[in-house]
């Protein structure tokens, strides 16, 4: 897993080549790092080759400031893909990535030929929701709302059938570095695409939890409307429907 020197950070990324006609890229959520997706890797590596990363400030992935925008993270992803040479990808993120997504669906429309976001939406919660978390996390520290965490991104099946999955989650979401978090909450906070969403005219697919309090079925099938060439399906997931329900969506990827 090399780590390269971008313009505004270290990018912690991995690339496997499986020689395959297709690579796709993945964006991890708000306060994982790119093992969120390891499972659903494994599934399609018989499709795709497969390009992972921390987010800036996330995991091995560094940062310097202390406000990202979504502008910031779009461009990373521009970079990096230019980096490693490459176009015509299929782009995949969750919850932030999926944020992420809709920038580079608006704005770079040439370099990805399918979009998928997950457990997204064109706005995530309101300014003043994130503001009281980034100064109760600033204070308090991540592991002080790592029960409010599990409980938002899992549902309560999962959590007593799986703890051992959540807990690997939970460990890597509480040693993710405390100014890049908030720096990213800021990413999510300011974020809206409610009056550009339409713009996307790559062929996107949009995935909802049907147990996701923070990014609803409602949120997509919003997004749904919007995107002309688009298609919304529901997993009986919570926020990390990827972690939870690695097969069935490592399908829909397929599928698409």
């Amino acid at each position: 897993m090399p780590i390269i020197k971008l313009k505004n950070y270290s990018c912690n990324f991995k690339f496997i080549n499986n020689h395959k006609d297709k690579t796709i890229i993945f964006s991890n959520s708000l306060g994982t790092t790119y093992n969120m997706w390891n499972d659903v890797v494994e599934i399609i590596s018989s499709e795709y080759n497969i390009i992972l990363h921390d987010t800036r400030g996330h995991g091995k992935s560094t940062n310097t400031k202390k406000e990202l925008t979504i502008e910031e993270l779009g461009e990373d992803i521009i970079e990096l893909i230019g980096y490693l040479n490459m176009s015509s990808l299929t782009f995949c993120g969750l919850s932030m990535g999926g944020l992420i997504g809709q920038y580079l669906g608006i704005n770079h429309p040439d370099k990805f030929n399918k979009i998928i976001i997950a457990n997204t939406a064109s706005k995530i919660g309101n300014e003043q929701g994130w503001n009281d978390r980034i100064d109760y996390v600033s204070n308090n520290g991540l592991y002080s709302i790592l029960d409010g965490t599990a409980e938002r991104w899992f549902t309560t099946d999962f959590r007593n059938n799986h703890p051992e999955i959540v807990s690997e989650i939970l460990n890597e979401f509480k040693n993710n570095d405390l100014v890049g978090y908030c720096a990213n909450c800021a990413v999510v906070r300011d974020a809206n695409f409610q009056n550009e969403i339409q713009k996307i005219k790559s062929p996107t697919l949009i995935i909802s939890g049907t147990d996701d309090l923070v990014t609803t079925i409602e949120d997509g099938n919003y997004m749904n409307q919007k995107i002309q060439n688009s298609k919304h399906v529901h997993l009986k997931a919570a926020h990390l429907s990827a972690v939870e329900l690695a097969n069935e969506f490592a399908s829909n990827i397929l599928n698409f």
